[in-house]
């Protein structure tokens, strides 16, 4: 309407008219002008005589004085004589008199314009009371009487529209409660005066001025006061400048504690929750009564008075205050915005305060999104019972307004308010109530007040929950507080008829942790809960709660909530939950949530209400925890059926007998639609839906359903979501339940179609994100095959897995739509992306190499052959045999063949020829032997075999030997000279060396490598230490209580007495016992890993028993010795459990002695000279280092060659998995000092001289916390696990897990933090990849330059005979 139109705001802020020419000089020199000047005027004025004023320049200097007396103290006469003067002369407007100057008679306006100017200076504040020294105590209580009764004559009396009391409310209680504050710091006033102001501001409540100003106070002396209590390591509890300058600066911290408490209970002259929403209570004051008749002496009806209309907002205004103070006890900065939330709940008529609340609300606005996790309450916060006491009646009181009760229950005397409120009904409009009625029934109709007080309750609701959601571990709960706080509970999440909305969302969302706090007796709300979030996440609009907040932060606390609860079904089994109140909200006898119900039984509402919201979620961060909490409850289904245990049969029985509508628990028996999977929950027979999810199976064939069907649908475009559905679908492979093939089938069938979708996006949609993607699908595609292979023996899946590598490798299939083929030979190479192509491979190589040969031989911990060149050596019979007695060859540039020609003279029948081969490939090292036998093995022992006739053996030492030199022309040739004709035709072996420098023309492309070449086994070495899968590292800490250092961390490990038993019971389900000195496998560190021809004495034997006698804990698994290992075929892990420094060092020397007989080990210190930024991993290199020079695998402080970088391994991958006994001490994790504490040797960095330090930052180490609580579950939190593609699953921030799932789920969630890393990462290589490029060196240095008759006369030669000796 005025947007056009100019504001004179800044007009007004820059006006000057109200200064004078004295405020130029000092305060001295301006009261002594001031009050010489304008006594005599007032004198004059007040005898009535003429002015003596009588031009123009006498009149405007004259006003200069005035102006500047307008400013001095009210202690004197000067200001009241100009102010005598100034309206004496303003009449001049209306009736001139003699007493008027003339200038101001004959131009009026003009001097009234600056008249009024410059009477602003009479409402500056004035600085007596902070300035004088010499009040006493009796004019200290005479000011504060008189301001308390020019309030009270003001304030007391109901409010009128527009009148002086509702202008100046604002200013009148500032003004009492800022000289208030001076007294208590020059004069604390006497406790008859606290009592006053406690009676008189209970008479003045009706107007908001008094709560605003109050709750200013208050928060500002909660600032102080905290600031001295807890120190300056407590959250600062931040409030505004101008609130924080009411409190005078010389008040001591004795003072602020006094003024603190007796301001806190200045508003409690009776409870202010239950008075402020009672406006029966509000108008019964003197002032109120007097207007409660009229002048005929009729009583007026009550609702007439505007002012009670704005209760609601009072009373919602009043819970914010509290609610701040509460928020700043706990030191939740999530909450702590103490301005904006004050002022935000200032703002708006009072019918829509729980429809606009503000930004930082526990009712979140509409438009915030925040995602971030909300961060723990300070460790030194103090006690729930402490902030009970302060402010839990206040809050109880207010959560249970206007709730009717049940009649039948009993009530302590601290119910007594919220009795009286019960056990009466309002009175409908237009009854007429006289003082007494007002007395026996002090109540109103609801309907009269639009907002019926929801928003104050609610906000009263949402900081009871994050009071109790605050307990520490081990704390103590009076019950009587326990049992007020779930009476509210069960309250608040009603969902009969009288609903209400804004109190069940705040309880949503202020209770995310509450079942992860071990509070007794907390497992009663279950049920109540569950009916709750059956209304929430079903619901995809939400439309009833979108106007209170944001949907999407509702939905996420209820998701919270859920993961807090699915392990319980479970965990308590057939145990029956105790019922709070049985029947007492509901007339129907069969409702379910009334009655005591087995936890098994609430399993079936629980999944639904899963699966509704996976079917309604839109939110990415939603949708993965979701996804995180599917793949947990369908590995826990499973475990659980695996152990044995009987399943209660009937205890869905109740829940499937009784319909549910999709809002509710997403049951609908009416429903006569199909049964198969594919269809709705909601349009879908409950006996169908017990058949499903009763069983895993059951669970993990709708699992695969939903998340296939959405992968491919809504998720195929959205990163994170993708990202995460193909982590459960990877987690779904791995879970131990019979499927049919189909519903396998159906998942591999649906990565396949994923990677062809997102192939065939346009070129401009190509990133590296996508290509992240499908790589991601890549390696789904390999979980699912390498955990059921037999799924190829399908031809059609066989066919489209087949078509899948090969679009990832060529770009295109070979057959299209139009079922055209086009041969390899015919296409042009195009794949998305190298990754992508690389990825293509690894699928390839899992097919080829890993599918059906998993685990190999050798075990889990090597997918490839111990066995190497050194191996046949050490153990054929034959002395002859050296390591240059194997001939070398490469086919295709990618395999390095090693064939020992000779029988190795142990089983193998050495009359037959044979042969043995060492394949050198991509996916790893393979041993083969051949042997040419012309009847079976199983030939009869009687038989006669066939032994053919030998050679005869030469006789080389008859007759002469004569070296002859063949030559093709006679020597006299050589003697003619060379004309230029002749030279202008190159030799044959010149054009050959040229243009064909090896014999790559053999088919196929096979080519022959020197092996006397120096430091060709060097290489070979290096190849055989290149891993053959992704390998990542976890260390794993144990944290007691009240731990803060790193050493008492690392301590607490070395004995089994120091740690609960649950922890080493949960060490044991990562991983299995290894030896690393014999490990073929990762161990954790580089200079102990992928080892083969380790052999250990007895000696060492005998240490390992002697040291297995003693009580070392979990320290056993340091690295030194042993560690925990778990491998598939796609990837393995070491698990490390680190130890202090000082029980490593007694060992490094047997540690070294047991590798001293790995000869390909002894090669690895030479990798360290390899910088940093190429593409050769491991050069060749000649000068290794003694075992003694080697590296330990733990320590701290490890010596690496001056100058020498660590090879380009990727990415460094480890992740932290920290047991805390106590939960808040989460937040002294001392994860600087471990993170520099820990390695394993693939840091990027080059490292000094005296020690390696890690190269990953603190704020990118993945850290997974377990908490154990008292239920026998376990709390989890996740932290640093979320990077560029958002969080991982299935752990995720404030999940519940049961003991047995809890292995798994944290080895998963390991496995998929570091391959995102290693997505996220530049310069990470897959495995195969770092082979062929080394396999490509090896070539490149090593090839045999022969002619191709030189190249086959050579395969009929004596191998070693031109060659020196070993």
């Amino acid at each position: 309407m005025y947007s056009e139109w100019r504001s004179l705001h800044l007009v007004i802020q820059n006006d000057k008219g109200h200064t004078s020419v004295l405020h130029s000089y000092p305060d001295s020199v301006g009261r002594e002008v001031a009050n010489a000047v304008v006594r005599p005027l007032g004198q004059v004025l007040n005898a009535g005589g003429e002015s003596s004023l009588k031009t123009d320049k006498e009149v405007k200097w004259t006003m200069e004085v005035v102006c500047y007396g307008l400013t001095l103290p009210l202690d004197g006469d000067t200001v009241k004589h100009c102010v005598d003067v100034y309206t004496d002369w303003i009449m001049a407007l209306v009736l001139p008199k003699d007493s008027i100057p003339l200038p101001v008679i004959n131009e009026p306006n003009l001097y009234v314009q600056s008249i009024l100017k410059h009477l602003q200076n009479l409402f500056v504040p004035r600085k007596l009371a902070r300035e004088s020294t010499t009040m006493a105590r009796e004019t200290w209580e005479v000011l504060l009487l008189f301001l308390l009764q020019i309030n009270d004559i003001l304030l007391a009396a109901p409010t009128v529209p527009g009148g002086i009391a509702e202008n100046l409310a604002e200013k009148l209680i500032g003004v009492l409660f800022e000289v208030w504050l001076l007294a208590c710091s020059r004069c604390f006033p006497t406790p008859p005066y606290w009592k006053t102001a406690k009676e008189m501001v209970a008479n003045w409540r009706h107007h908001s001025a008094v709560v605003e100003q109050w709750s200013k106070v208050i928060c500002a002396l909660t600032a102080r006061l905290l600031r001295f209590t807890y120190g300056q390591s407590f959250p600062p509890f931040k409030i505004p400048d101008e609130d924080a300058s009411l409190i005078p600066p010389e008040m001591d911290n004795e003072c602020i504690g006094q003024t603190w408490f007796r301001f806190l209970h200045m508003l409690r002259y009776s409870p202010i929750p239950v008075d402020l929403s009672n406006p029966a209570i509000i108008s019964s004051t003197p002032k109120f009564q007097e207007q409660f008749l009229n002048v005929s002496g009729m009583a007026q009806e009550l609702n007439q008075y505007p002012c009670l209309k704005h209760l609601p907002q009072i009373f919602f205004r009043a819970m914010r205050g509290i609610s701040c103070l509460v928020d700043a006890f706990l030191g939740n900065s999530f909450h702590l915005h103490y301005h904006k939330r004050i002022t935000d709940a200032s703002t708006g008529h009072a019918s829509k305060v729980q429809h606009q609340p503000s930004s930082s609300s526990p009712l979140s606005s509409p438009n915030q999104t925040c995602s971030e996790p909300r961060p723990l309450p300070a460790p030194h916060r103090p006690k729930v019972n402490s902030i009970l006491n302060l402010f839990g009646s206040w809050l109880f009181d207010a959560a249970f307004v206007h709730c009717k009760l049940h009649n039948g229950l009993n009530r302590d005397s601290s119910m007594t308010a919220i009795a009286t409120q019960a056990s009466v009904e309002f009175r409908r409009k237009g009854s007429q109530m006289s003082a007494d009625t007002m007395a026996s029934n002090p109540m109103f109709d609801a309907g009269e007040f639009s907002d019926n007080y929801e928003a104050g309750r609610a906000e009263a609701c949402g900081t009871l929950c994050r009071i109790f959601c605050s307990k520490k571990t081990g704390e103590d709960i009076l019950p009587a507080y326990l049992s007020r706080f779930y009476m509210l509970l069960i309250q608040g999440l009603q969902i009969a008829d009288s609903i209400c909305h804004p109190v069940l969302a705040s309880i949503i969302l202020n209770s995310p942790a509450l079942f992860c706090c071990d509070l007794k007796g907390i497992d009663v709300l279950v049920p109540y809960f569950i009916s709750a979030l059956e209304t929430i996440l079903p619901d995809r609009e939400l439309s009833k709660f979108k106007t209170y907040v944001n949907p999407t932060e509702l939905r996420r606390a209820s998701i919270n909530i859920l993961l807090s609860l699915l392990p319980l079904p479970h965990h308590f089994g057939i145990i029956k939950s105790e019922v709070v109140l049985e029947g007492k909200f509901s007339n129907d006898d069969s409702s379910s949530y009334d009655k005591p119900v087995t936890f098994l039984s609430l399993k079936l509402r629980l999944v639904n209400i899963l699966i509704g919201a996976l079917q309604t979620e839109t939110d990415p961060n939603n949708t993965q925890m979701i996804l995180g909490a599917m793949l947990n409850i369908v590995q826990d289904s499973a475990l659980l059926e695996a152990t044995g245990c009987q399943m209660e049969t009937n205890g869905g029985e109740n829940m499937v007998s009784k319909s549910h509508s999709r809002t509710n628990s997403g049951i609908s028996t009416a429903s006569g639609g199909s049964t198969e999977p594919t269809t709705p929950d909601s349009e879908r027979p409950a006996q169908a839906l017990l058949r499903d999810y009763d069983t895993a199976a059951g669970l993990l064939i709708r699992s695969i359903h939903l998340v296939t069907q959405r992968l491919n649908a809504q998720w195929r475009q959205e990163m994170s979501i993708s990202l995460a559905a193909l982590e459960l679908l990877s987690g779904l492979a791995k879970v131990k339940v019979g499927v049919d093939s189909s519903d396998r089938k159906r998942a591999i069938s649906s990565v396949c179609s994923y990677i062809v979708y997102q192939c065939s996006r346009p070129a401009p949609l190509h990133s590296r994100d996508l290509h992240s993607m499908i790589v991601a699908a890549f390696q789904c595609l390999c979980a699912w095959l390498t955990e059921h292979p037999d799924m190829l023996d399908e031809k059609d899946c066989l066919k489209e897995v087949l078509e899948i590598v090969e679009l990832g490798i060529s770009g295109s299939k070979s057959r299209n739509s139009e079922q055209e083929i086009k041969y390899k030979g015919d296409k042009e190479p195009n794949p998305a992306s190298m990754r992508v192509k690389d990825a293509a491979e690894a699928t390839l190589t899992c097919i080829m190499q890993i599918l059906g040969a998993f685990p190999s031989p050798s075990g889990p911990a090597s997918p490839c052959s111990l066995v190497n060149e050194t191996t046949l050596i050490k153990y054929s019979r034959l002395p002859s045999i050296n390591k240059f007695s194997f001939r070398y060859f490469v086919l295709d540039n990618s395999v390095i063949l090693a064939m020992l020609e000779q029988p190795l003279g142990n089983e193998q029948n050495d009359f037959f020829p044979s042969v043995t081969i060492l394949i050198r490939g991509m996916s790893g090292r393979h041993a083969w032997a051949q042997q040419l036998c012309l009847l079976p093995r199983g030939a009869k022992a009687n038989q006669k075999t066939f032994v053919p006739e030998p050679r005869p053996a030469p006789k080389n030492d008859v007759g002469l030997k004569y070296s002859v030199k063949h030559r093709p022309f006679p020597e006299e040739v050589d003697k003619i000279p060379f004309v230029k004709a002749d030279l202008s035709i190159p030799d044959l072996h010149e054009i050959v060396t040229e243009e064909e420098p090896a014999n790559s023309r053999l088919p196929p492309h096979l080519i022959a490598l020197d092996s006397s070449l120096p430091g060709f086994f060097d290489d070979i070495g290096y190849l055989d230490l290149l891993p053959c899968r992704p390998f990542d590292t976890v260390f794993i800490f144990y944290m007691k209580a009240g731990q803060k250092t790193s050493q008492e961390i690392l301590k607490n490990v070395e004995s089994s007495r120091n740690v609960q038993p649950h922890f080493l019971e949960f060490l044991l389900s990562l991983g299995w016992s290894v030896d690393v000195g014999k490990h073929p496998g990762w161990t954790g560190h580089v200079s102990t890993s992928w080892s083969i021809n380790s052999f250990c004495d007895d000696e060492g034997s005998e240490q390992d028993e002697i040291i297995s006698s003693e009580d070392i804990g979990a320290s056993l698994f340091n690295g030194q010795k042993k560690a925990l290992y778990y491998a598939d075929a796609l990837t393995e892990i070491a698990f490390v459990v680190p130890s202090p420094v000082e029980s490593l060092t007694d060992s490094l020397e047997s540690n070294a002695s047991d590798q001293e007989s790995d000869t390909s080990m002894d090669l690895l210190p030479g990798i360290l000279k390899q910088p940093a930024l190429t593409l050769e991993l491991f050069p060749n290199h000649t000068d290794n280092f003694s075992s003694s020079q080697r590296l330990s695998p733990t320590s701290r402080s490890k010596k690496l060659p001056q100058g020498r970088a660590v090879p380009p391994l990727g990415p460094e991958t480890k992740v932290y998995v920290v047991w805390v006994e106590r939960y808040d001490d989460i937040e002294n994790f001392p994860l600087s000092d471990l993170v520099s504490e820990t390695s394993t040797g693939v840091e990027t960095t080059t490292n000094s001289s005296t020690s390696l330090r890690s190269a990953t930052p603190e704020k990118e180490v993945a850290v997974i916390f377990i908490h154990p609580l008292n239920t026998g579950l376990f709390r989890v939190k996740v932290q640093g696990a979320t990077g560029k593609f958002s969080m991982v699953i299935p752990l995720v921030d404030g999940m519940i897990v049961s003991r047995r799932a809890l292995g798994f789920l944290v080895r998963q969630t390991v496995i998929n933090i570091c391959r995102r890393k290693r997505l996220e990462s530049d310069s990470y290589n897959p495995p195969h990849v770092r082979r062929k490029q080394k396999i490509a060196d090896i070539v490149n240095k090593y090839r045999n330059k022969q002619l191709e008759p030189e190249f086959y006369t050579s395969l009929f030669q004596e191998v070693g005979l031109n060659n020196c000796n070993p």
